[in-house]
Order: C-alpha cells, then structure tokens, then sequence
C-alpha cells in the first residue's frame, strides 16, 4: 500500500513542510542515538500530522506497537484514514484537551489521563510539546509519561530552559515564564533546575541533554527512570549562538495566536 503524505496546510500548521522531514527511504532508525530495543512499543505525545509516524512506518523493523495521540482532531483524523489502514498497529487518538489555537472550547479539561497502561511503553516522543504546555499541564503530562514508561525505557523530549536566578521577582512556585498575552501555551519556558527537581521527584531523571543550537532555543533531552541502567547527566550551558526561530503563526476565530 503506498503511503500517503500529509497535506501541505496541515504541515505549515506544525511548522515542519519538507517532504524529507516525513520520509524514511533509508528504511534507518528513526531516531539514530535511541538503542533499537526501545523501538518495540512507541508512544507519540503530540504526533501531529504523522510526522514521526510516517517514518517509523518505513523503518526496519517497525515498531509493534504504536499509539500517536494530539490535541489538533484534524491532524488526527488525517493519520487515521491514512495512517493506520498502512499498518493497523499504528494506532492515532485525539487527545481533546483545550488549546486556544488547535482545540479551543469553553468546556474541554486543561489535562486528560494518557491512553496507555503501566509501562507500557519503551520510547515516549514528546517533540515541541512541553515547550506549550503550563507549568500544571507539565506536572501532570510527567506523571502520566512516568507511569507509561517502561522500566528500561527513553523519554524524548524539547525544552525551552532559562535560570531563575536571573528573575528575583518570581515566586517560589512560579517556575516558568510565558510569551503570548492571548495564548500563553504558544511558546513556554522553564526554568532549569524546577525541571529537574521535578523529574526527580517523580523518580525520573536526564540521561542525555543536547543544548540548543540557537541561544534560547529548544534543549532535546532524553529522561528515563532513575532506577534504569542509564546514568544521569548534568544539563549543559547554552553557550549557543543567537539567532531568531519563532513558531508558526496560527490564526483562528479570535485572531492571531
């Protein structure tokens, strides 16, 4: 069966257009610094248009299992009509939580419980998802990734990371700062030891961090539990230099956001 490619609109919406960016024709691993093992059952928190998902359809071996979940219902509807009939193990739900931008409504709930049992799963991907998300919104999401994730397994994730010591004014529990008068998930910055502090606290910890390569920009870092076998590392300076990479412009009834 051939595999479909998302539509441009539905691209520009989470920034990434090129056709090389949803394509694997190398049939390689995904996500090369990632041990094979960890590929055996994939969660995708914020899987969009199917970006990842795409790829790992055409990597050798595919995942097992694979369960995407986003906030934007018609990204995922897009992957489930065309998506999941390539391999019915690669499963999309949409995760109806509000968004001023992609899900908005007066009634939806700020978090939702995520759909997956007790550790069960081996990679978690969460790419520019805590990056918009609240600080409460972040402390429940790492709960519910702590619980899904497998005792060996990886926790991929992006950051926006500043130090709270250079704002004296902040309170003792206000631990991140926010950008956008209209929609403050737009873009989200933590404060670097808050997270992790709060990583460990939730018995998880950084195994491997790569600085931005824009200062300022997004930190990929990889977290497992603390009692797997993969050593905790330091998060380091961002040494970075500077330069510009704002978000896309998402406009919907109430305007710009």
């Amino acid at each position: 069966m051939a595999l479909p490619m998302p539509p441009i609109e539905l691209r520009r919406l989470v920034g990434v257009t090129e056709d090389a960016a949803y394509n694997n024709p190398r049939r390689a691993l995904v996500i090369p610094d990632v041990p094979p093992s960890c590929y055996e059952s994939v969660f995708d928190f914020g899987c969009g248009c199917g970006r990842v998902a795409r790829q790992l359809l055409q990597q050798d071996p595919k995942p097992k299992r694979y369960l995407g979940i986003d906030l934007h219902q018609g990204m995922i509807q897009w992957c489930q009509k065309n998506l999941t009939p390539v391999d019915r193990l690669f499963e999309f739900h949409h995760h109806d939580i509000f968004n001023a931008g992609f899900n908005p409504g007066p009634d939806k709930p700020k978090v939702r419980e995520l759909p997956g049992e007790n550790f069960g799963f081996s990679l978690v991907i969460a790419w520019s998802v805590f990056t918009h998300t609240t600080q409460s919104q972040t402390e429940h999401y790492l709960r519910e990734i702590g619980r899904i994730l497998s005792p060996e397994g990886v926790f991929l994730s992006t950051w926006f990371l500043f130090d709270k010591r250079y704002f004296p004014m902040m309170q003792d529990f206000q631990n991140a700062l926010y950008v956008n008068e209209d929609d403050i998930t737009n873009a989200v910055i933590y404060d670097r030891t808050w997270l992790e502090q709060a990583l460990l606290s939730l018995g998880l910890c950084v195994v491997k961090a790569t600085p931005p390569a824009v200062r300022g920009f997004q930190y990929s870092l990889h977290i497992a539990h603390i009692s797997s076998s993969r050593p905790r590392v330091p998060l380091p300076p961002d040494d970075a230099p500077f330069g510009r990479v704002p978000p896309p412009v998402v406009r919907n009834a109430h305007g710009i956001q």
